[in-house]
């Protein structure tokens, strides 16, 4: 019984979300002996196994990579949800753009519980840590560290997860390394206070390239895509 009521809750979520950059729900039937669900097929794979394989990906491939799961949060805000749980492997890499997916524990904005502590250690916000009400910017801080990421950068460094959070609350992320081009849009997804964190409308018109290339992938990842 559980497992149906998430089940149905994320069919509801990804019915309500438009944008290109988000996978979108065909059909589904949540109350079917065997409960299924439909979406558009992503040719391509997660960031995550990108990451696993490549460490990091070059500038103008992360600059398109925030474009896009900017304009997948904007539509998924737009929505009145919140995604909660925006991470690399919930980042599906395709030939025409990144497309954001898994919408397992997204939930209203204006939701009056929504203060429960869900996501992945790493890249929850601060207020999340903190179990403090939520708002779309925790979705904001999650972008800031999936780009950091994909940049091969840890803005909290390494070690276990309860170090890492302790770090996110009360330290400063450390963005040395850090291309100046997307430095300014990272620290300010990291904002500590969630206010003070950009839109998504406002990170994709910081990032959008007028005249994106062909290509937004280096060859070794758009034949990863291919395979």
């Amino acid at each position: 019984a559980q497992f149906r009521r998430r089940f149905r809750l994320e069919v509801e979520a990804g019915r309500k979300v438009g944008g290109f950059h988000a996978a979108q729900v065909v059909d589904a039937d949540p109350d079917a002996e065997r409960p299924w669900m439909v979406t558009a097929f992503v040719a391509g794979p997660s960031l995550e196994l990108i990451l696993t394989q490549h460490q990091a990906l070059p500038l103008d491939s992360v600059s398109v990579l925030g474009a896009g799961v900017a304009e997948a949060l904007g539509a998924i805000h737009a929505a009145g949800l919140i995604h909660r749980d925006l991470k690399p492997s919930n980042i599906l890499m395709a030939e025409d753009g990144p497309h954001v997916i898994d919408f397992g524990v997204a939930r209203a904005i204006d939701d009056p519980g929504l203060t429960a502590r869900s996501g992945t250690p790493g890249f929850m916000a601060p207020e999340v840590l903190l179990g403090q009400p939520l708002t779309s910017a925790c979705d904001v801080f999650a972008l800031g560290m999936v780009l950091a990421y994909a940049a091969g950068i840890r803005p909290f460094g390494l070690g276990p997860a309860e170090a890492i959070a302790y770090r996110v609350v009360h330290e400063e992320p450390d963005l040395t390394g850090l291309d100046p081009q997307i430095r300014d849009v990272v620290a300010a997804c990291l904002a500590k206070e969630p206010s003070e964190r950009p839109a998504p409308a406002r990170i994709l018109e910081l990032l959008a390239d007028p005249e994106p290339p062909g290509q937004w992938l280096p060859a070794p990842l758009a034949t990863m895509i291919t395979a």
